[in-house]
């Protein structure tokens, strides 16, 4: 994104004017580029990297940022740029894990109007919706809504809904899924492999803005939800062939100092099997708070064997906002 105007999707695939039941423009200018520098020495760094760039949405007069919180997590310091230039710090509230939504405040006047949220589920299957990033119409498209499902993600993350749209849009990362009348539906997390009309298609996978109202006083208040951490062991598993395989450790986690294995299949958790990464992760969340014990019964080169791990709270891995 070094060059946010650089490209442009065709103008058949842009949202127009003409089409909108909304001040499109307006809806344009609250999407805001985030760039983000993160420590070298950051937990998520050499995950996901110490340059990161992506889309914020202004959601509030004060200047309020919604974004994907990966974007954020341990940064050291945030650079917001508007359609219209205008350049302005920004400071890290707080990055939900359960959500994966982050807040952001900026430290100066965007000159930007907030675009207003969906306050209920609003939107349906094949409904029009437009995916708009930073830099204005060339970089907004037209699309679809594909799917509405379950999601799990492999580093521990389940949505009990998201919604997919195609095509896809490029810098999906925290850009702004709308409705035709304007309001705000969800903020774009990934890049996905979506089966449409018996084909595979690319699209992206959008988190529901409706998740941020029953949490948002407790965010701006304490950086995160109040009350127990949920366990978190600190594996990244996907679905193989209709086993839960362990394809990556955090290191220095719960798991990798537990003597978990790249290649070990899950079997059990807590002496229950489990069938699916969502069934396996609300399952591991289900042992209590941050600093529970998780049974796993793993198989490795066909040996079954049974290990504890003494869970923690993922937060506590993670570089925390410097206060301005």
């Amino acid at each position: 994104m070094a060059e946010t105007n650089a490209w442009a999707f065709p103008a058949t695939l842009q949202p127009s004017p003409d089409e909108a039941r909304f001040d499109l423009a307006s809806a344009l200018d609250s999407v805001v580029l985030v760039r983000a520098e993160v420590p070298e020495d950051a937990y998520t760094a050499s995950i996901l990297g110490t340059e990161r760039a992506g889309n914020g949405v202004v959601i509030r007069d004060d200047g309020l940022i919604v974004t994907i919180g990966y974007l954020i997590t341990e940064a050291s310091s945030i650079w917001l740029t508007t359609n219209r230039g205008t350049v302005v710090q920004g400071h890290a509230l707080a990055y939900d894990q359960r959500t994966g939504l982050g807040l952001m405040q900026p430290l100066g006047a965007l000159g930007v109007r907030p675009l207003q949220r969906a306050t209920a589920p609003a939107v349906a299957l094949n409904d029009d919706v437009i995916v708009i990033g930073h830099g204005g119409r060339p970089h907004s498209l037209k699309a679809k809504v594909i799917a509405k499902r379950e999601f799990a993600g492999y580093w521990e993350y389940v949505l009990d809904e998201a919604l997919f749209t195609a095509p896809a849009h490029p810098q999906w990362g925290g850009a702004a899924l709308v409705g035709l009348d304007g309001l705000l539906l969800g903020i774009g997390s990934l890049l996905v492999q979506e089966s449409s009309g018996g084909k595979a298609v690319d699209g992206n996978m959008f988190v529901p803005i409706t998740l941020l109202a029953p949490i948002l006083d407790e965010l701006l208040a304490h950086g995160r939800i109040a009350g127990p951490a949920r366990p978190w062991l600190g594996i990244y598993a996907t679905e193989m062939d209709r086993h839960l395989v362990i394809g990556g450790l955090a290191p220095g986690g719960p798991a990798e100092r537990a003597g978990v294995k790249l290649g070990d299949l899950v079997l059990e958790v807590g002496g229950e099997q489990v069938a699916g990464l969502a069934a396996m992760f609300r399952r591991i969340w289900s042992a209590g708070a941050a600093g529970s014990e998780v049974a796993l019964t793993l198989s490795r080169r066909g040996a079954s064997s049974q290990v504890q791990i003494r869970s923690a709270d993922r937060n506590d891995f993670l570089k925390k906002p410097r206060l301005h």
